[in-house]
Order: C-alpha cells, then structure tokens, then sequence
C-alpha cells in the first residue's frame, strides 16, 4: 500500500452519508475500502482513495460542505495514543510540536506545523496543514476536513482559539463563504498557497491544565514502538525519489541510488531488509501516480503512459490490468460513474 490513512478518519461518515441520503458502503466498496476497517480504527487505508471517495460524496450527495460537516462530528481522539500525547504536553506550542513529529503514526502523508505568517504580520503565525502531493492528488473536501478538525481540535486544546486572526485555503470556495466564517468564526480567504489558520503568537503560550509528563512519555513511547517512523525507512526515502524522478528520467536503481548517495546494492539490501525491493517500490509509486492521472485527470492515455514512466500505451495498459483487473478505460470511467445508483462498480484492489 502507498500512501495511507488511519481509518479512524472517517469516523462518522457512514451516518452522515446516511442522513444525506446516500449509501455509505457503496461508496467505501466503489473506492476499494473494506467496510470493516473502520470498524477498527487503527486500520490503514489509502489516502488518494479516501480523499477520492470524500470529492466523489460531496459532489454525488449535493453536500459542498461534506469535508466540515465531518469534521464537526469528530475531535481530537480520532488521534489514538497521539491524542493522548498531544494533550498531556505543558504548552500548545509543545503539543503542536508532538503532532507535527509523530502525525505519522495518523498518517505519514499529511503534516502540520507551525510557520511564520504567510504575510508577515508581526505577533502573527501560520499553523499550516498540508499533503504531500508528490504522490497524491490535492482533495478540497479532504483539505477541509483536515483544516477543519485542525481548528476544532486546537479550539479545544487552548479553551476557545480568541487569537484567529484569519483562515487561508488553496481552493476556491465550495460552499457559500459564509459556512466557512460561521464555522471558523473568523475571515476566511481561498485560491492561497497553503491551508493555514494565522493566530496570534501568543495562543502558542497557553498552558494546558491536562499536562502530565509522565503520561506524555508513556504515550510517546507506546508511539515509538507501535509505528515505524516512516522517515527512517529507505523504502519512503526510495518513493519519494521516484516521485520526483517518475516520467522525466529512467527510473532505474542506480540513479536512485546516487541521489541518495548509496551503493545501488547496499540500496538493494537495505530495501530487502525492509521486506521490499527496488521493483516492488517502483511498481507501488507506477500504481499509485497511474491512479492519480486515470481519476483525476483526463489526459491521454499516451501522455499517462510517459508520466509514469512507460515508453509504451500498451505496457500502460498491461500494469493497469494487473493492477484493477481493468483497462485503463474502464478505470477512468468507474471513478466517474455515480456511486449511489446501480450495482456497486468494480472494486480497486490494493
């Protein structure tokens, strides 16, 4: 699996597309996510088809405000042992520390953190929420969802958010402007470069009277030693270079291995102690970019093909077969055939 999701994110979404009207476990099968994973919540599941199935909710359910009103169902413990952590640091300015170190054992694709002002307003930060889109595609309704529960759970943390100076999201607005300001209760701005909440410097000061160190410790522990940290891995440092590399040089071992200033087979058996290999790691990145471009997108096949890195169309559509059970046409058009009608579409498998 590429990149992935504690399924705890979607805590709630079954009986909110319930109360829409729609059929949640038509969706979940549409987009490849056993129903069952989110009955254990520490499951993981792709992050490029939950945010995919969120987009595809939002617009089949007439719900533009699918990614809020998910985020209003959930807080803080959809963190698991991070939460605990996260609440039992000294300061907001520490918690934001621990959950920007540790966000990986939620999800290594997502990141947050504290940044000066985008615009560099004295006494003003940027506490920023981000994916990492070399490897999947931007998603407003998951960027909502994540911005939005960003805010409720700091809201939380530090008894009200008084210092919010002003909200600042990358996509044009998908619902009236003002659900976004009643929700944050602040101005909100869209079409900026980074999902952003600007508070005072001084919210970083509040105290939290949950602190406990001996509780954070433990928490952090039991962190270290349940999920690897995907940073350490030279898998993750291997994908994130053929992510980089994928379409406009060869993808061979050898160039990645320079740029990670290894020997090519010190790499190789760094990735075989890892229970991997360079081929597997490359396939995993062809898949998941290929899906990316098939769903997203309507480009050429042929120009999908060169950005994945195949010299032919066909050999395109032999890996998309062995990947879906499917050509490259039909995947394209079951991600846009609605999943709330019918019999479920063809189920992605991973």
């Amino acid at each position: 699996m590429g990149p992935a999701i504690r399924a705890a994110s979607l805590r709630g979404f079954v009986p909110l597309v319930e109360r829409l009207g729609g059929e949640p476990y038509r969706l979940l099968a549409r987009f490849g996510i056993p129903a069952d994973a989110l009955d254990a919540e520490d499951a993981w599941i792709p992050i490029t088809e939950h945010d995919l199935m969120l987009d595809a909710a939002a617009a089949e359910l007439r719900c533009p405000d699918l990614g809020l009103r998910l985020a209003e169902t959930q807080d803080l413990t959809i963190l698991g042992p991070l939460a605990v952590a996260i609440q039992a640091c000294p300061t907001a300015a520490e918690a934001l520390e621990t959950g920007s170190r540790y966000l990986y054992a939620h999800s290594p694709a997502l990141r947050v953190a504290v940044e000066p002002d985008p615009h560099r307003r004295p006494g003003v930060v940027g506490l920023t929420y981000r994916k990492d889109l070399r490897e999947s595609p931007y998603s407003p309704q998951a960027t909502e969802l994540g911005l939005g529960l960003f805010f409720r759970i700091a809201h939380t943390l530090v008894g009200g958010l008084s210092g919010l100076r002003s909200v600042e999201l990358p996509h044009q607005p998908l619902s009236p402007v003002r659900r976004y300001t009643d929700y944050f209760g602040a101005d909100v701005k869209f079409g900026r470069t980074t999902a952003v909440l600007r508070v005072d410097r001084r919210v970083l000061d509040e105290a939290f009277a949950t602190a406990n160190e001996s509780i954070r410790l433990l928490a952090l522990d039991h962190i270290s030693r349940r999920y690897d940290d995907p940073a350490q891995r030279v898998s993750t440092q291997v994908r994130g270079a053929l992510a980089e590399v994928l379409g406009t040089n060869p993808p061979a071992v050898s160039a990645v291995a320079r740029l990670l200033a290894l020997h090519p087979r010190t790499l190789q058996r760094r990735l075989a102690a890892e229970g991997t290999s360079f081929e597997a790691v490359l396939d995993e990145v062809r898949r998941d970019a290929t899906l990316r471009h098939l769903t997203t997108t309507a480009m050429p096949l042929a120009q999908v093909a060169t950005l994945v890195g195949f010299t032919e169309q066909s050999t395109l559509s032999h890996a998309v077969r062995r990947w879906f059970g499917c050509t490259p046409r039909e995947l394209r058009r079951d991600a846009a055939r609605p999943a709330l009608t019918g019999p479920p579409s063809r189920t992605l498998s991973h």
